[in-house]
């Protein structure tokens, strides 16, 4: 199923990261673009929201440095902006798969599109491992490591609930009784046109 070969793939992305355990480290995709786009799409989305989980703990140190602040709040600014255009590119590979599906007069549309839903299921795979290590490390509290396998339990039976919605969604798409409608973000605060702060520096 495609939730299961997702959750695989993030996970995979996730002990990657961690080995060398540094936003700042080379990115490589082990899958090939022509022949494993969907594999290819996923990793490099949950690449994104590796780095970007562990840019927004370094920023929320009360001692940073503002310069370097500002410097890692561009980063972030350019990493949501990549996080976005990776869904689209996900949505854009759903709408192609099924393009040819015959709509059933009943269908209806869902409140969120199939990459949507893959964005906070490759959330959540970053939630579960930092929570494992929390409720595992040795050198915590003992309320604190059975505090965080409780959190921990929550987000695992979250994940078996949103990777079945997903597939359901999936499923009842590549048989017509739901449909496939993207809006592309319309995100106007990067838009030299419609920001007016970067309006007036034209």
């Amino acid at each position: 199923m495609f939730t299961e070969k997702a959750n695989k793939i993030f996970q995979e992305v996730i002990a990657t990261y961690h080995v060398v355990d540094d936003p700042y480290q080379p990115f490589a995709n082990p899958y090939d673009k022509e022949t494993q786009l969907l594999e290819h799409l996923l990793y490099r989305k949950c690449w994104i929201d590796t780095v970007q989980w562990h840019y927004e703990d370094i920023i929320r140190d009360p001692n940073i440095d503002p310069v370097a602040a500002l410097d890692l709040k561009r980063k972030i600014d350019a990493s949501n902006q990549d996080r976005t255009d990776m869904v689209e590119y996900i949505d854009s590979y759903f709408l192609e798969k099924y393009k040819e599906v015959k709509v059933q007069p009943n269908a209806t549309i869902n409140t969120e599109s199939p990459a949507w839903g893959v964005d906070r299921l490759s959330i959540l795979a970053l939630k579960v491992y930092h929570m494992k290590e929390e409720a595992t490390r040795e050198n915590a509290s003992e309320d604190h490591r059975k505090a965080c396998q409780k959190k921990l339990d929550v987000l695992l039976e979250q994940r078996v609930d949103l990777s079945t919605a997903i597939q359901q969604l999936l499923d009842d798409i590549a048989h017509g009784r739901k449909y496939m409608k993207v809006y592309k973000q319309m995100k106007m605060y990067n838009d030299d046109e419609l920001n007016p702060v970067l309006r007036s520096q034209k």
